[in-house]
């Protein structure tokens, strides 16, 4: 009931995309995010299960602290993007909204006789908003009383927000300055008012596409697919290249000892709106495929694998009846090669 009551306060207020855009580059918005699945990962085994099957070195980490990391094939193409929050007994693991089914499947199907692991889906119990923009620090400091702007990305604690208990995680799941929210389904409604009072500006789905888009988050289906893997999408920061064996360790150890990634993530600047999905050629030759687009207040402004040996950021390709211009993306890292590729 309280989700349906959220979904109607959302409802009633104005959608000003605009606005609500602005305030991400400027001031603060808020996206509701419960609609992505929240997965608890828990008992004795639960840090060393999680690192065996995704991308990241979750063994290291301690209570309030938190990763992204990449669910992958045994071949090591994408499956999420997720990310990882530590608490004292359990992993609260934020996925996307249509990997929630799949990933909890998949990590079931991993649990072997005698493993201390199990696996709860909270989604229906646990609210989650991102708070985006530059002044998401100010309002997290007046609200709880201390400043905590400073601390790692996805360290996370318990904070009492004018008399609402939340869990905020530093980061607003963006390359744009945030925090993401939990707290419990009931306080729902009253924290999102809360946060409207203090003029967080409300953004819905089709605004966090263009910031995503914007940033370069890769998404399922769309830049995260079995076509590609993860350091095709730029996210060399959830992968670590010493903590041993995982599922698709084997691959991905390869494509970074011998530099062997050939095609990379890019933005891609368009002067007429394109399809997802249309080829990028160079010279008439196919150089790669649009995966996302959206409109800007700039023009058409895309996400695109293209061939590492054609160039990057300030190349003009074709894309379809299109053009386009490669632009590097806040959220994704593409190094010329790997320290095990250097060495």
């Amino acid at each position: 009931m309280a989700f349906e009551e959220l979904k109607q306060l959302q409802q009633q207020a104005s959608d000003n995309p605009v606005e609500a855009l602005d305030a991400a580059h400027n001031g603060v918005a808020i996206c509701d995010r419960s609609h992505w699945g929240r997965i608890s990962v828990l008992g004795g085994d639960h840090l060393s299960f999680l690192h065996n099957q995704s991308t990241n070195d979750l063994k290291t980490l301690k209570s309030g602290q938190g990763c992204e990391t990449v669910f992958v094939t045994s071949t090591a193409r994408t499956i999420d993007l997720a990310t990882a929050y530590v608490r004292s007994e359990d992993v609260v693991l934020l996925v996307s909204p249509n990997r929630r089914e799949a990933l909890l499947e998949m990590l079931d199907r991993y649990i072997f006789f005698g493993d201390a692991v199990s696996l709860n889906d909270i989604t229906e119990h646990l609210a989650c908003f991102s708070l985006i923009g530059p002044h998401s620090h100010q309002l997290i400091s007046q609200l709880a009383g201390q400043d905590i702007s400073a601390e790692a990305d996805h360290s996370h604690r318990v904070l009492n927000l004018s008399g609402i208990e939340a869990v905020v995680a530093n980061g607003s799941g963006l390359g744009l300055p945030g925090y993401t929210l939990f707290c419990d389904g009931e306080a729902a409604v009253k924290l999102w008012q809360l946060l409207r009072e203090h003029q967080a500006v409300p953004l819905g789905d089709e605004g966090w596409e263009q910031l995503r888009i914007q940033q370069g988050r890769p998404a399922p289906d769309r830049e995260l697919t079995e076509a590609y893997n993860p350091l095709e999408a730029g996210l060399w920061q959830t992968i670590s290249f010493d903590k041993g064996c995982y599922i698709g360790q084997e691959t991905i150890a390869r494509l970074n000892t011998y530099n062997g990634v050939k095609t990379r993530l890019w933005g891609i600047q368009l002067n007429a709106p394109a399809e997802p999905g249309s080829v990028i050629t160079l010279d008439g030759a196919k150089v790669g495929s649009l995966t996302s687009m959206t409109e800007t207040n700039k023009g058409a402004l895309g996400l695109a694998y293209v061939r590492t040996k054609v160039g990057g950021a300030g190349l003009t390709v074709q894309v379809g009846e299109s053009s386009g211009v490669l632009v590097a993306l806040d959220y994704v890292s593409h190094p010329e090669k790997s320290e095990e590729a250097k060495a």
